[in-house]
């Protein structure tokens, strides 16, 4: 199915502030859609004086009446003309009869969507219907009725371009609040006219004791918060219903999330909704996320300046060295050491538990270049494509591996001599291919597959990456080492 944008931006007749605005309003949807106790769908215009649907919501506290998605359906011949009616006088026109949809009577609401452009004229962009199912008509409560003029008010909002409003947060957090997790009504005086039975046990769970209705949310608020604790800026504006933001309160043990929605008509203020929910529970779970994210970013820290103090330890034991092969080898094994530094260097300094190997090989391939030129070698090293983001896991044995491909090419593909080193990263939907080629002698008959590096590298690539390794003499000179790595295997592991 098509997303919101591909099918306005499909009519031809939106632009890229009207996708927003109706982006903004579709993220309300669900409010709307449960305040309503009825489906709601989003129509914008199309070219043959038409309208598709590019948004539908179904309500959570009663039945729904589309059984299918009908988002990229055109308008139906019975709404077409209420629709079109409230489109073109940019009023709100309710079906003066029952609608019967699938046999079931219905009543129809269509309300303009008019998107506010500050000083110059409104401009009405498309058409929401309310679509409500009689046939479970009953009495309804005191909250029903409540939560249906708060859906009025909003509605006349969305007619008026007063909604939604352009400096709320554009994208809820995780744990936002909604209208059956607890809703206050509260008056232009931030006085509490009506709480739900949810609202108010959030709020007798902070330690307030009493009624809400009646009560200042703002003084009720400020009775039940510690009084040395420190609390968000913004908390005054939203318990008193002035400002469309977010904020948290805590007390008790308790979090509780707020979400102010304040209530205009015609541009005046005339009261709010505040939807409350106890996130006690995720706010738990997110600061344990956060502890333990800070402890796997410490311990990388820490593994990395303790691989750095062994490199620099065998670097001062090379240096100290009488045998040239001993110094040879502890040289390497700093070398080595320090290639799985930088990769848990780069794991230390985020949260993600993929690592972005080209900054981690850009790294390494320095270290190599300037440890790995014999005196009277000069090697030039560049890279060309791009290995993307690894499992963290496996970006460790991959820089070895490389790491050792490179000394290699370095020192004995180049010993002695000036020439290139090119390593080439193609990533693919299916594999993840390296080529590391040199401009040096090529091989001697029968080497490849003696030395330690070699050995290395085979078992890194083939064992603990599942891949597969070959080398070969290049036509004329030099070598050309091909790394293959099945996408299906690094995928999986990073899963």
């Amino acid at each position: 199915m098509s997303t919101l944008s591909d099918l306005v931006y499909a009519q031809g007749r939106s632009s890229e502030a009207d996708v927003e605005w109706l982006h903004r309003l579709a993220g309300d949807g669900q409010l709307l859609a449960d305040l309503a106790f009825a489906d709601i769908v989003i129509w914008v215009p199309t070219e043959d004086d038409s309208f598709v649907a590019v948004a539908h919501t179904r309500p959570g506290g009663a039945a729904t009446l589309f059984y299918r998605d009908i988002v990229g359906d055109r308008v139906r011949p019975q709404w077409r003309t209420q629709v079109r009616e409230a489109f073109e006088t940019v009023r709100i026109v309710d079906s003066a009869s029952p609608d019967w949809f699938e046999e079931t009577p219905t009543r129809v609401r269509a309300v303009p969507i008019v998107r506010s452009r500050g000083s110059d004229a409104a401009l009405t962009i498309g058409v929401l219907t309310r679509h409500t199912n009689l046939g479970e008509t009953r009495t309804p409560s005191r909250q029903q009725i409540t939560f249906n003029d708060c859906a009025d008010d909003l509605f006349g909002m969305i007619a008026s371009g007063d909604f939604p409003d352009l400096s709320a947060p554009t994208a809820p957090r995780r744990g936002a609040p909604r209208a059956s997790d607890g809703l206050i009504r509260l008056d232009v005086d931030g006085i509490t006219t009506f709480a739900s039975p949810n609202a108010l046990s959030a709020f007798n769970r902070m330690g307030f004791d009493d009624e809400l209705e009646g009560e200042s949310l703002s003084e009720v608020t400020t009775r039940i918060l510690p009084a040395k604790r420190q609390f968000d800026e913004s908390l005054p504006l939203v318990v008193s219903g002035r400002a469309p933001w977010r904020t948290d309160i805590e007390a008790r043990g308790v979090t509780v999330s707020l979400r102010t929605i304040p209530l205009r008509d015609r541009g005046n203020r005339i009261g709010a909704i505040v939807l409350c929910r106890d996130v006690t529970e995720l706010r738990h779970q997110e600061q344990e996320l956060i502890t333990k994210d800070a402890t796997i970013r410490e311990i990388h820290h820490r593994v990395k300046n303790n691989l750095q103090t062994v490199a620099s330890l065998l670097r001062i034991q090379a240096r100290r060295s009488h045998s040239e092969e001993a110094r040879e080898a502890l040289t390497q094994a700093m070398r080595r050491v320090a290639a799985i530094a930088v990769v848990h260097d780069t794991l230390s300094e985020g949260l993600s538990q993929t690592v972005d190997f080209d900054n981690v090989f850009d790294r390494v391939l320095k270290l190599v270049a300037e440890v790995a030129a014999a005196p009277n070698t000069r090697a030039r090293t560049r890279t060309s494509g791009t290995f993307g983001n690894l499992p963290s896991e496996y970006a460790t044995p991959l820089a070895l591996a490389l790491t050792e491909l490179v000394t290699n090419a370095v020192e004995h593909g180049l010993a002695g001599q000036e020439g290139d080193v090119e390593i080439i990263a193609e990533r693919g939907a299916e594999n993840l291919a390296v080529r590391v080629r040199d401009t040096g002698s090529g091989l001697p008959e029968g080497q490849v597959g003696r030395g330690l590096g070699t050995q290395i590298v085979r078992t890194l690539i083939q064992g603990e990456l599942g891949g597969t390794i070959d080398w070969h003499t290049l036509m004329g000179s030099g070598t050309e080492v091909t790394i293959d790595i099945p996408m299906r295997y690094i995928e999986r592991t990073a899963d």
